[in-house]
């Protein structure tokens, strides 16, 4: 399955007025992850201009495990979780590494559309080698970090 990894600094931006990263900031570093990981699909974004074909957000999973402050490095690492037959799964983590926490969870569906006129579409034939054979549609996040206490 395709993979990405891409790192972040919390800037001022990022935080609240006690320099704790806010929900929104988030769900921008996973933005940021998915735009990388359809890339890595074959879904490059000027292509995407071009043929007026996106990957639209259906459903969002987020869970917050630990907070992130200003000045925190991050890490997002992103893959294609699920294939269904008119939308895909995208998971992501957030950790931050100097001490191996798991910041954020997040699990989301797209469906590929054209535009202008909103019309579904069915993924792309090439996605076929990621699809998982016998395997529960609805796997989870792999589990191969460190949680953190606190």
């Amino acid at each position: 399955m395709p993979r990405i990894r891409t790192k972040v600094q919390v800037m001022f931006f990022d935080t609240d007025c006690g320099g704790v990263v806010s929900n929104i900031a988030y769900l921008r570093f996973v933005e940021t992850a998915r735009t990388l990981l359809a890339e890595e699909l074959g879904l490059a974004l000027a292509e995407m201009a071009q043929t007026q074909r996106y990957p639209v957000v259906v459903r969002t999973e987020i869970d917050y495990r630990r907070a992130a402050k200003l000045g925190d490095r991050l890490v997002i690492e992103g893959w294609l979780d699920e294939l269904e037959r008119a939308k895909f799964w995208c998971a992501f983590r957030i950790i931050r590494p100097k001490d191996n926490v798991l910041i954020v969870e997040c699990r989301q569906s797209l469906a590929l559309i054209e535009t202008p006129a909103a019309k579904l579409l069915r993924l792309p034939r090439e996605w076929e080698k990621y699809r998982k054979p016998g395997v529960d549609a609805r796997s989870r996040l792999p589990d191969t970090h460190v949680r953190g206490t606190g």
